[in-house]
Formats: structure tokens, sequence, C-alpha cells
């Protein structure tokens, strides 16, 4: 059985917008609905837990109407924090449960059907799986030096989502009491000595957080109209973006 939690408690305040970011238009309905026609995509019989917090549900409710959205899923209460969301979710799933969790942002609509399938099939083997991308950027770090201090960029990787698990790991996981130290889900799940295996993600699976963010978006879009949600896959990357092999020397 497989399961996807899609987390959606954003507020908008980095955005400045006077409505949540997961409910901003882009390509024709609200970024949610997007998303949840990704994993829609991915698999038919995806069971889908949409996470909201109960001050927004009456909204969205309202954009489904308007927006004739019949895909079916779960809806659950957020909680103060994205770690307590994620506990709600998660209660949403039968205890007894058998089968891979997906734990997803609710602003990333761009996430491939090829992510999807990489992280949900590792995860079958490995029971947890998360998407990275490699850091392109110089890194400097700030902790111990005024100055700080070059580090090199090939020992790190950005990490996305979704990231997969084995649902009663998971929910195990979960059980634990929130940390500052949990930044993501995989963080959660490696607390229990859980290893946790890095597939790769997709670069356009970029987190609408701000409005550069929502421009990107709108630019990828135009880039490519197969990025229309409703055929993404992978080979929109290699049409909109430069050949891997071919990039620069590192600096």
């Amino acid at each position: 059985m497989k399961y996807v939690i899609i987390v959606a408690g954003g507020k908008g305040l980095r955005m400045g917008a006077d409505i949540p970011k997961q409910f901003l238009p882009v390509g024709g309905k609200p970024v949610l609905m997007h998303t949840i026609s990704r994993f829609r995509a991915y698999d038919k019989d995806m069971n889908i837990v949409l996470v909201l917090p109960k001050e927004q549900q009456a909204y969205w409710q309202k954009l489904c109407g308007e927006y004739h959205f019949g895909e079916e899923y779960r809806l659950a209460d957020g909680g103060a924090s994205r770690f307590q969301s994620c506990r709600n979710g998660l209660s949403a799933i039968p205890d007894n449960a058998v089968g891979l969790v997906a734990i997803h942002d609710g602003v990333r609509p761009f996430v491939s059907t090829e992510t999807i399938a990489r992280c949900f099939d590792t995860a079958e083997k490995t029971n947890a799986a998360i998407p990275v991308l490699p850091v392109t950027d110089t890194l400097r770090y700030t902790g111990d030096a005024p100055g700080g201090r070059n580090v090199q960029r090939g020992d790190y990787r950005t990490v996305q989502t979704p990231q997969v698990f084995d649902i009663q790991l998971a929910k195990r996981a979960y059980r634990q009491d929130e940390n500052p130290a949990f930044t993501d889900d995989a963080s959660v799940v490696e607390s229990l000595g859980h290893p946790v295996t890095m597939v790769e993600g997709n670069r356009e699976n970029i987190k609408i957080t701000t409005p550069f963010d929502l421009q990107v978006a709108k630019t990828l879009l135009a880039l490519n109209t197969s990025f229309s949600f409703r055929r993404h896959d992978d080979r929109c990357l290699k049409q909109c973006l430069p050949d891997e092999n071919n990039k620069p020397a590192e600096d």
C-alpha cells in the first residue's frame, strides 16, 4: 500500500501575499492542486492525505468547487509546527497499515513522476529514501571563524521531498518528542538509528516560498508547455536546463 502525506501549512508570510502560498494560482489553478495531481499521475491508486490548518480548510473547499477539483484525498488537521502536522498526517493512516508513505511539501508542484518513482522504488528495498541534488554554489562554513571558511561542495547535497519511508518506521519515528534538530523527515527517522538512502531528485522540484520562486515557476511553465502538470517528467529538465556533462569546472 502506498500513501503520501502532503503537508500544506504555510501562511504565505515570506511570499507577502494575502492568501497562503499553497493557494496561489500558477498555470491556471492553485499550487496545491498541481501538487496533488503529480502523485495521482504517478499512481492512480495512491492514498493521499492532505494536511491543512483548520482555519484554511473552508477556503480550500471553496477553491475545489471553483476549480472543479475532484481528486480524492483524506483531510487531516495541521499542527503548530511541521513536525506536528506530519504526526497528524501519519495518524490518519491505520496503525496496522503495511507499505510505504511519502511526506511531501505542498508547495513543491514540479516534482517529476520519475523522482517519485525513484523514492518509492528505493524505499521498497531500504525503508527510507530521500531525493537530493548536488550543490552547485561555492559554500562557506561560518560556525568557527568570523570570515568563515571554504568547504568542499562535493561533500554536500541539497534535499528535496518526497521523503519516503516504511509506514511503521515513520509512525515510530514521529512518536518521539519534537526536537529542534529535526529539520526534515529524514532527520526524524535517522534519530532512531535507521540509515536513509539518497536518490536523484529533479532540479525543477523547487519549493515555492517567495515571490522569486513564484516567478521561477511561471517561467518554467512558459519555457515548456509540458510543464503544464499533465505530462511532466524528467525529460523537461533536459529541454530546459544545460547539459550537466557540459557544465563549467568548479571554481
